[in-house]
């Protein structure tokens, strides 16, 4: 009962501010149109090393970053108990325009992410320093899988904006 009250008030407490953040955010803003001769390009999305460096100010104005509405709370079990908790902002990255097709996909898209970071989180990855390159690049890996399976192509990538660990 004791080790049940700080988790309660916890999550009391992001829910709140998540239904808070949730009632106060700003206005979408209207995407620039596209003027006149300007034909629009379409191109795989690049990898790696190609994707840094095709990364222009042309190639940045061909891409979106949807933040999602609520963060994501991951319990880090050890032998039944919640050893701490890990809250994570996202965002994805989508071919321009294509906002919309991530809000309306949004509870398919965080059950999936969900269940990345559940796993991830089952097979230690956020025990010890779990920011290191290697490890939180396997978690982008997973989470961008996911979007890719819900959304399709027009995902690109899933951006970790806010990452803690907060002990239980």
């Amino acid at each position: 009962m004791k080790k049940l009250l700080p988790i309660l008030l916890v999550l009391i407490g992001l829910g709140g501010g998540a239904a808070g953040g949730y009632l106060l955010r700003p206005e979408p803003e209207p995407a620039p149109e596209a003027t006149e001769g300007a034909a629009a390009e379409t191109c795989a999305p690049a990898t790696g090393e190609q994707a840094r460096i095709a990364e222009t100010p042309e190639a940045a104005a061909q891409v979106e970053y949807v933040k999602l509405n609520n963060q994501f709370v991951v319990p880090v079990m050890n032998g039944g108990d919640i050893r701490s908790l890990v809250i994570l902002s996202l965002s994805v990255e989508v071919e321009a325009g294509q906002a919309e097709v991530v809000y309306t996909r949004e509870p398919k898209l965080r059950d999936a992410f969900l269940r990345v970071l559940f796993d991830h989180a089952n097979t230690g990855g956020f025990d010890g320093s779990f920011t290191e390159s290697g490890t939180i690049e396997s978690l982008r890996r997973g989470l961008r899988a996911a979007a890719q399976d819900i959304i399709g192509s027009t995902s690109r990538d899933v951006l970790i904006l806010d990452i803690i660990r907060q002990a239980a």
